[in-house]
C-alpha cells in the first residue's frame, strides 16, 4: 500500500508512517488520562509565578527533551551519540539535519534512503514564489535579518495547505495532514529565504540559485556563497545542534502556542521567530562574538593573556553586565552542544586565533561566576562557539547568525507542531491572576483556585 501511494505522491511513506505512530500514541494519551488525569505532575510557587514559570512542567513535546545534567537528548539520543548514528553524506563526518527531522518526528533512526530521500524532496519543494523576495525587497537595507525573515515567513503564508482546507471546512481528525505539509513546505524554503536576505543585506543582491543536488544544509551553505567543503560540514552540524531543545524555551513555545490556536506553521513559526530574535534567546549568539571582538579591539588587538582575559570578564561583570554565552536556564554543565563545537574545531581549525580565545574564556569565566555566585550554571551554552567557527570561514555579518540558528530551529518546533495536532492538544490557556489576588492568598485569605 505504502508503495503505491509513494509513487503517487512523494514523501507520503514518510507521512503514512507519521500518522501510524500518532495513531498508537494517540491511544495511549487517552488512557493516560483516562487512568491518571487526575495525578499532580507539578507544585507551583509565587516566585516561579513572577519569575517566568522557570521550571514548572506544564508542556508535553515528544521530540526532545532536556536533562539538567545530561543536556539534551533527541528522542532519548545524545548529542555525541546522534553525530555517530546519524547519517552522513558521502565523505562527510558530520551528521545530515534531514536524518534528525526524521528522528523527531517518527521516533526512529533513519535509514539512509530515508535521509536521502528527505534530502531529494525538500529540494523539489523548495520554490518560493517571486512576491516573497519582493516583501523582503521592500524592506530598508538597514532591516535587522531577523526582522527580514520573519517578514519572509509571513509573506509565504500565502502558500499555507492548512489556512485553505481550514477556510473550506475540514475535519479535525485531518489537521495533522495540511500541518505536515505546511511544515515540509517551509523546512524545504526557509534556506532559500535566509540565503536571499544575506545576499541582499552583504553580498550587493548578487543571489545565488539552489542546487537540488545537494543535501538541505550544504544547499544552503551554497546558497550562502561558501564553496568550502569544511564550511558546509558545519552547516550539517550547527543545523543538527541547533534543532530542538525541548518545548519551554522560548521559540519553541511561541510555536506551540500561536499553533494551539489553528494558526498554520506559517503563522506560528513566524511568531516564534520573534521570540528567537530576542537578546535573552537566539540573538545571544551575536552578543557573544561581539563581546569577544569588544575584548580583543579594547586590549590591543591580537592574543591576550589569561590574565587580561580575566581582568576584561571582572569588569564587565562589575559594570552589571553579564558575560554572554554563559549560564543556562536548565543545564548544570557544560552545554553538550558547545562541546561538539569545540571537537570540530579542535579538527579542522585548531590554530585560530579566535577559537583559541573562545577556548581562554572558558577556562576563566566559569571559575570567576563560581567565585562571585553569578551563576547556578557558569558553564557555556551552546552560543558561546558558534560565532567563532562561522568567522573562522568567512560568515562575519554577526547579526545574521540568529537567522542561521532560526532555520535550525524549524526542524524541532516543526516536527513538534504536527504532534500537536496528530495528538488533538488543546489550545494553551493558562490561569492568570493580579499581585493583590497574590498578596491575599499568600497572607492565607483565599483559597487555591480550582479548575
Amino acid at each position: 500500500m505504502s508503495n503505491n501511494i509513494e509513487k503517487q505522491q512523494p514523501m507520503s511513506y514518510v507521512k503514512l508512517k507519521f500518522k501510524e505512530k500518532a495513531d498508537e500514541l494517540s491511544v495511549e494519551v487517552k488512557e493516560l488520562i483516562k487512568n491518571h488525569g487526575s495525578t499532580k505532575v507539578d507544585e507551583v510557587s509565587l516566585a516561579q509565578v513572577y519569575q517566568g514559570m522557570r521550571g514548572v512542567t506544564g508542556l508535553v513535546t515528544e521530540t526532545s527533551l532536556l536533562d539538567a545534567n545530561e543536556g539534551i537528548r533527541f528522542r532519548g539520543y545524545s548529542i555525541p551519540e546522534l553525530r555517530e548514528k546519524l547519517p552522513k553524506a558521502p565523505g562527510g563526518k558530520e551528521p545530515l539535519p534531514e536524518g534528525l527531522f526524521y528522528l523527531m518526528l517518527i521516533g526512529e533512526l533513519p535509514t539512509e534512503a530515508d535521509v536521502q530521500f528527505l534530502s531529494s524532496v525538500f529540494g523539489r519543494r523548495s520554490h518560493v514564489p517571486t512576491h516573497v523576495f519582493s516583501a523582503i525587497d521592500s524592506l530598508p537595507l538597514h532591516t535587522h535579518p531577523m526582522t527580514m525573515f520573519t517578514v519572509g515567513i509571513m509573506a509565504l503564508q500565502t502558500e499555507s495547505a492548512f489556512a485553505k482546507a481550514y477556510s473550506e471546512g475540514i475535519s479535525k481528525k485531518d489537521y495533522w495532514s495540511y500541518i505536515y505539509e505546511d511544515a515540509m513546505n517551509l523546512i524545504a524554503r526557509l534556506p532559500r529565504i535566509a540565503a536571499y536576505i544575506y545576499r541582499r543585506k552583504y553580498k550587493n543582491g548578487q543571489h545565488i540559485q539552489p542546487n537540488a543536488e545537494l543535501d538541505w544544509a550544504s544547499n544552503f551553505a551554497h546558497m550562502l556563497g561558501f564553496k568550502d567543503e569544511d564550511f558546509h560540514e558545519l552547516m550539517r552540524l550547527y543545523m543538527t545542534i541547533h534543532a530542538d531543545h525541548e518545548g519551554g524555551n522560548v521559540s519553541a513555545h511561541t510555536t506551540h502556542l500561536v499553533g494551539s490556536a489553528l494558526s498554520d506553521p506559517y503563522l506560528s513559526f513566524a511568531a516564534g521567530m520573534n521570540g528567537l530574535a530576542g537578546p535573552l534567546h537566539g540573538l545571544a549568539n551575536q552578543e557573544v562574538i561581539k563581546w569577544i571582538l569588544d575584548m580583543r579591539e579594547e586590549l590591543g588587538g591580537g592574543m591576550p593573556t589569561k590574565d587580561q582575559i580575566e581582568a576584561y570578564v571582572r569588569k564587565t561583570l562589575a559594570e552589571g553586565k553579564v558575560v554572554p554565552g554563559y549560564g543556562h536556564a536548565v543545564l548544570r554543565k557544560t552545554d553538550p552542544r558547545f562541546t561538539a563545537q569545540m571537537e570540530f574545531a579542535k579538527k579542522h581549525l585548531p590554530n585560530d586565533e579566535l577559537v583559541r580565545i573562545v577556548w581562554m574564556v572558558y577556562d576563566t569565566v566559569p571559575g570567576i561566576l563560581k567565585e562571585l555566585g553569578k551563576a547556578k550554571n557558569p558553564w557555556p551554552n551552546v552560543d558561546a562557539h558558534s560565532g567563532a567557527l562561522l568567522v573562522h570561514y568567512g560568515l562575519v555579518e554577526y547579526e545574521f547568525y540568529t537567522v542561521l540558528f532560526g532555520v535550525s530551529r524549524a526542524l524541532g518546533v516543526l516536527a513538534s507542531l504536527c504532534w500537536d495536532r496528530a495528538l488533538g492538544l488543546s489550545i494553551e490557556r493558562p490561569k492568570s491572576v493580579t499581585t493583590e489576588w497574590m498578596k491575599l492568598f499568600a497572607e492565607g485569605k483565599l483559597e487555591p483556585i480550582e479548575d
